[in-house]
């Protein structure tokens, strides 16, 4: 088996007449008849692999007509596993809890090993965990604490991965000596990493660490400097290897192993190095180059150490010399020539591997060629400009390049001169410089020429003089841009704001073109703004030239906002404000407003300043008429002869001292309550009115004719009410009663002396001869004897009546109360046909009395529900005929002892009522407006269902004249045939 880097790979498109070679050790390889190697291809085949004749370092050279390119190098190695030389081993004797070491001693072998343990007979595999552990990297096996379990023979196992044999070595016989069990004992670190370990970038590492002792050792890893372990970090197999895949730069530094037990801690370091090889992250690309020019390429490639670099040409190395320098992996050569041609590679590597570019250089001899970069077939140019005439023929070596005029040889003079570079270039032109110029290119190869014409235009002239434009806010204004120019060229006008391109039909709309000329560009700006002074400038374009003027436009409008609004004294009742001017827009400031707002004002509010007018001169100012203890904020605006400007920012918040309340209390009133109690209320003194901390409110009362006042206190400034109690107070008894305020900066004054009466006790007695009558089926009357009012304190305000059904519970009655001296009602909305009980009880603020005897009323039938049916209608005499079918009551409803006829002239206007007590009923006819008719039948139950609504339509105003029995007839049929039944809502 082999083993060794991949094989080479050589990037490089070979053309015809490819030749391969290879190089082992740097010797090349002659493959010839009869010899075990051969090409196939540009491929090296060996047959009949010999370990020492053919293990090495291989090379492979690749070479065609354009150079030599080399690969990188690979190594062959052979893989291989001798047998154990020892037939056998002696012993190991140990105590039970000591600690030993099993050496394997692998046999000569080459290629990775992996090493197990057979324990006593095979398959028995020795298994590892917290106390055994078999080392990699030696074969060893370990055994922290011998247990008696663990007498035996052991034979160590080697496998070469890449052979894949396996060899066994002689057992080792492990007994326990007699002599006593071992103590316990720190632990010793038997298994240790290297000081250094050196890691490739990607690859995986493993540290082994592993000890003896007596109690079994901990194993733990960490990193030195307290960095926590990534999620790709595995610690394995009892925390004996920790395994960490591919390896970045953050991976390297300090790792620590620590095996701890009861009887001590030990530890061993070692430092992971990172490193990695070369990477190309620029390489040299093919280029062409014409001879005499120059050549740079740069080779950059990451590594760690830091990659050196090599340049080889046809595959040997470059030396700098005269014309190629090379230098941290840059190539540069100058003046090429046909023998710089070839294949270069740059090669950048450290100790850990090279790595290899390839690029091709072909140097190019041409004769002069016109055929991709004509001379311009037209040159334009103004009178008094400059012009440049580029010649740019191709050709290698760069020859000899000469003018024609016409068909003379030019003449340098000192307007017109041939640069070095073959360009021609023409100074302050004029007329005469119009014509035919061709440029003619030589070298040892050939000559060529090109030709093309100049043609000199007068030049492009503005004849709006640059000027500085006044306006004010609001107000539109023409830019104007005017020019002369050759008429054979186009103008191209643009314009600028603050050297910013100007949009036309974005910008609000406020930009508009309107210079209708062909020679004019004016520019219209519409409701001008502040922000639309500045520096405008019209850039006028031909093919020839380009020039450009600028006006200066000043927009005066109102002030800007002032700035750093400062509270700088306040008291009780003032703030002295200071503030600095904004932009005055250029129109001088006059006057300066102030306003305040607090969190119980609508928003801004002006206020009284100190001096009352704040002129424009003026930055401080007084605000006085303030409430105390409220937080304020104050802003400043400025006005000028064209306006007020925006607001300044506000200032920042500041509350007014305190000082004692001023505003008492509004509506006070009271009275009601408990027996004994006098209730007294009022409206509280809003938060702002309250002029401090503390508020809170004095109430003040007196018996009426009594010269002394009592008073209690009320801290709560949200309270509303007071209620003294004491059982002296007789029923309804007139107080004097004043609210005063207060808080923590002194006491405010009352507020005037109302009188209030006290808590009066509910009516004593019940009214008496309560009558009760049903009215209809959905009414009954009630009447009873009225209570005296006297001067026993028991007023009477009303009466309460309540009532039930015969089906209901008294404590779910109904109730229904009257104002004042009333001594009947009438309770709507009962039911018909029902027995109801009724009581009367006064009452007053204190409550209601004791109720009366209690009476019972039957309701009257419901009336009639079905409504009249088939009415009819009809004229005679000027007037109108109804007749409706007769209501039947049903068994449980009143009987229909009449109808109602209702009639209006519009669906607006209220009905009139004809009562009667047959099926039929006259009416005038209409004149000017049609009747809506309904009939209703009605009896002691009250009213029943109500007909269809009925629309009589108005008789035109001629037939109302006539009288002839012919003409009445003639409109009585007419009015028959429009009989109409159309529904409408109930009248």
């Amino acid at each position: 088996m082999i083993s060794g880097p991949s094989p080479p790979f050589i990037s490089f498109l070979l053309k015809d007449n490819q030749i391969f070679k290879w190089k082992l050790n740097g010797t090349e390889i002659s493959p010839k008849s009869g010899s075990h190697y051969s090409l196939s291809g540009g491929n090296l085949r060996i047959s009949h692999l010999n370990k020492d004749q053919d293990a090495g370092t291989y090379q492979c050279l690749a070479s065609n007509s354009f150079g030599t390119i080399v690969s990188r190098e690979a190594s062959l190695t052979f893989a291989y596993l001798e047998n154990f030389k020892t037939h056998r081993r002696g012993s190991v004797s140990v105590r039970e809890g000591q600690g030993v070491v099993l050496l394997c001693g692998p046999p000569p072998h080459s290629g990775d090993l992996v090493f197990s343990w057979i324990f006593n007979e095979y398959p028995t595999f020795v298994k590892q965990d917290t106390r055994r552990f078999i080392s990699q990297e030696t074969g060893n096996l370990y055994i922290a604490k011998v247990e008696p379990s663990d007498v035996g023979n052991y034979t160590c196992v080697v496998t070469n991965t890449v052979t894949k044999t396996r060899v066994q070595g002689p057992p080792a016989p492990l007994v326990l000596r007699s002599d006593g069990v071992m103590g316990e004992y720190e632990p010793k670190i038997e298994v240790q990493f290297p000081e250094v370990v050196h890691v490739a970038k990607g690859s995986t590492v493993k540290l082994e660490c592993f000890a003896l002792g007596n109690p079994v050792p901990s194993i733990t890893w960490r990193k030195v400097d307290g960095v926590p372990f990534p999620r790709k970090v595995d610690m394995r197999k009892a925390s004996g290897v920790l395994e960490i895949p591919y390896f970045q730069q953050e991976d390297a530094g300090m790792y620590e192993c620590v095996a701890e037990n009861s009887r001590g801690m030990n530890t061993v370091k070692g430092k992971l190095s990172f490193y990695a090889p070369p990477h190309l992250i620029e390489k040299p690309q093919d280029v062409q180059k014409l001879i005499d020019d120059s050549l740079v390429w740069e080779c950059k490639a990451t590594g760690k150490p830091k990659p050196s670099y090599r340049w080889m040409k046809n595959g040997e190395n470059l030396e700098s010399a005269e014309r190629v320098q090379v230098a941290n992996g840059a190539l540069s050569i100058s003046r090429l020539t046909l023998a710089d041609m070839g294949m270069y590679q740059c090669v950048a590597g450290n100790k850990h591997g090279e790595v290899y570019s390839n690029a091709e250089l072909r140097v190019i001899a041409v004769a002069p060629d016109f055929s991709h970069n004509q001379l311009r077939s037209q040159t334009l140019v103004k009178v008094g400009g400059d012009v440049l005439i580029e010649c740019k023929p191709k050709m290698s070596p760069w020859g000899v390049i000469s003018w024609r005029k016409g068909s003379e040889p030019l003449r340098e003079s000192n307007r017109v001169s041939i640069l070095n570079n073959g360009n021609l270039r023409i100074w302050n032109a004029t007329k005469s410089d119009a014509g035919l110029y061709t440029c003619v290119a030589r070298n040892q190869f050939g000559v060529a020429s090109s030709t093309g014409s100049v043609t000199v235009k007068e030049p492009t002239i503005i004849t709006t003089l640059p000027s500085t434009l006044d306006v004010t806010v609001g107000e539109s204004v023409v830019l104007p841009c005017q020019v002369s120019h050759d008429p054979s060229l186009e103008l191209k006008f643009t314009w600028f704001f603050n050297e910013q391109l100007i949009h036309f039909g974005s910008h609000g709309g406020f930009f508009e073109k309107v210079g209708g000329q062909h020679s004019a560009g004016d520019i219209m700006i519409r409701n001008i703004q502040l922000r639309h002074a500045g520096k405008y400038t019209c850039a006028v374009q031909t093919k020839v030239d380009s020039i450009s003027i600028a006006v200066d436009l000043v927009v005066r409008g109102p002030p800007g906002p002032p700035t750093s609004i400062h509270v700088e004294e306040i008291t009780d009742t003032t703030a002295s404000l200071s503030w600095r001017p904004g932009p005055d827009n250029h129109s001088p400031i006059t006057a300066y407003t102030i306003q305040a707002r607090t969190p119980f004002s609508l928003g801004w509010q002006a206020v009284t300043t100190v001096p009352d007018v704040v002129g424009g001169h003026r930055l401080t100012a007084t605000v006085i008429d303030l409430s105390p203890w409220v937080e304020y904020e104050f802003r400043v605006l400025a006005s000028n002869t064209i306006g007020t400007g925006e607001p300044s920012k506000p200032s920042k918040q500041a509350r007014t001292k305190g000082t004692s309340p001023k505003v008492t209390p509004a509506n006070v009133s009271g009275g009601g309550g408990s027996r004994s109690e006098l209730v007294i209320t009022w409206e509280p003194v809003p938060e702002e009115l309250q002029n401090g901390p503390g508020f809170g409110y004095v109430v003040a009362f007196r018996p009426r004719g009594a010269t002394g006042w009592m008073q209690a206190a009320v801290p709560s400034a949200e309270t509303s009410r007071y209620v003294f109690k004491n059982e002296s107070i007789q029923p309804f008894s007139p107080f004097h009663v004043k609210v005063g305020v207060y808080n923590n900066e002194g006491e405010g004054p009352f507020g005037p002396v109302t009188t209030i009466y006290s808590a009066e006790e509910e009516p004593g007695r019940a009214p008496t001869r309560v009558r009760a009558k049903s009215l209809s089926a959905s009414e009954i009357e009630v009447s009873w004897k009225a209570l005296p009012w006297n001067a026993s304190k028991k007023r009477v305000l009303g009466y309460e009546l309540r009532y039930w059904s015969r089906s209901e519970r008294e404590d779910t009655a109904s109730v229904q109360r009257t104002v004042g001296n009333q001594t009947s009602t009438i309770i709507h909305g009962v039911k018909g046909s029902t027995t109801y009980y009724i009581s009367v009880r006064a009452y007053n603020t204190a409550g209601t009395g004791p109720p009366s005897t209690t009476v019972n009323v039957t309701t009257k039938k419901p009336p009639p529900s079905q409504p009249p049916v088939k009415v009819m209608w009809n004229t005679s005499n000027s007037k109108i005929i109804l007749n409706w079918e007769q209501v039947k009551a049903l068994e449980n409803e009143s009987e229909v002892t009449g109808y109602k006829v209702l009639y209006k002239k519009n669906r607006h206007s209220r009905p009139n009522v004809m009562e009667t007590n047959t099926t039929s009923v006259e009416l005038a006819l209409p004149t000017d407006e049609d009747y809506i008719i309904q009939i209703k039948p009605f009896g002691e139950g009250g009213e029943g269902s109500s007909s269809r609504q009925i629309t009589i339509p108005r008789i035109p105003g001629q037939w109302r004249a006539i009288g002839s029995a012919s003409k009445v007839s003639t409109l009585s049929a007419l009015s028959t045939i429009a009989l109409s039944f159309t529904a409408r809502t109930s009248l």
